[in-house]
């Protein structure tokens, strides 16, 4: 431990001479701080959940995106800074948060665990059409390089990621290592059954197409056989232009959705728009990039909730 203990000082010494004194003012408490854990810096939330649920007690995690809050463009404190600085692994998804690859790139190359290193990314026009558009839509989407990162849709691809991160753990905790292993399988065979669950609850749908706000579930898609078109592209906070607007309220119009899609950390104006030029209502499918400040629930109680709203929307028996 004593070598454990004095890399997290030195971490931490180097984090307040570069960022000031008001980088140890944290009120959610500095990593490094419980020497019995090994501390885990996750970028938002679904990887959270991964290293809470195969860390157990054995970690202390900290989530760099506040509940409630969107996480695409989240912007790093003086004091967030140095908790990447001084975690024992940082878990991110390369592409996704500028900030924090930035962070990553200046404090924590060698601690950082990318889950794109484990599952390459699928392109941003997975599991539908390619609706990047024209102006912001389409420069939204080259800052992801046409790539979509909401990879944790997909329960097959997140039981992947985290056997990765179970053997990362384990060396950088080794003493826990077979408990991480076993946390992991555990996981993996809660995801198997969720897997399962959408597979049979969306095998007789009478439609299979979904209209998103946000072009968030590719990979929902593309694992179920389902056709996503998407209002915008990759970022939520993207007005679509009048065309597009048009185009989506063509397409709605032509494969009868009932249901215009929008989700809890984003504004529903624009799904409520298009919903009363076709005749549709509006429900939450929730691409669980975040949970809403204060919610009990979690990546799996979520997902089942979705896959409820889906079975809805598209008439499944």
């Amino acid at each position: 431990m004593t070598n454990r203990t004095t890399s997290r000082v030195l971490a931490a010494a180097t984090a307040l001479l570069a960022l000031g004194a008001g980088a140890g003012c944290s009120t959610g408490g500095a990593a490094g701080a419980d020497p019995q854990r090994v501390d885990v810096v996750a970028a938002f939330y679904p990887l959270q959940f991964l290293a809470e649920r195969i860390g157990g007690n054995a970690v202390r995690v900290t989530n760099l995106a506040k509940p409630g809050a969107e996480p695409h463009d989240l912007e790093l404190t003086p004091s967030q800074v140095g908790q990447v600085s001084e975690a024992e692994l940082i878990v991110y998804l390369k592409g996704f948060q500028p900030a924090v690859d930035d962070a990553v790139e200046q404090n924590g190359n060698d601690r950082a665990f990318d889950v794109t290193s484990v599952q390459p990314l699928l392109d941003a026009s997975a599991g539908g059409h390619n609706h990047a558009g024209e102006g912001a839509d389409e420069h939204a989407e080259e800052k992801n390089g046409g790539k979509d990162p909401h990879v944790w849709l997909d329960p097959t691809r997140l039981s992947a990621i985290g056997d990765q991160l179970a053997q990362r753990l384990g060396k950088a905790d080794p003493d826990h290592a077979a408990d991480y292993t076993a946390r992991s399988a555990a996981l993996r065979a809660d995801l198997t059954t969720l897997d399962g669950e959408f597979n049979q609850g969306l095998q007789t749908c009478q439609r299979r197409e979904i209209v998103t706000s946000h072009a968030a579930f590719g990979y929902l898609a593309d694992r179920y056989r389902l056709e996503q078109v998407g209002i915008t592209g990759l970022s939520p906070d993207v007005e679509p232009s009048p065309q597009r607007l048009a185009q989506v309220i063509e397409e709605a119009k032509e494969h009868r959705a009932s249901t215009i899609f929008f989700e809890t950390l984003v504004s529903p104006k624009v799904a409520e728009t298009i919903a009363g030029q076709v005749g549709a209502r509006t429900a939450v499918l929730d691409p669980i990039e975040g949970l809403a400040a204060g919610s009990g629930a979690d990546y799996l109680s979520v997902m089942r909730t979705n896959l409820q709203t889906l079975r809805t929307a598209l008439s499944c028996s």
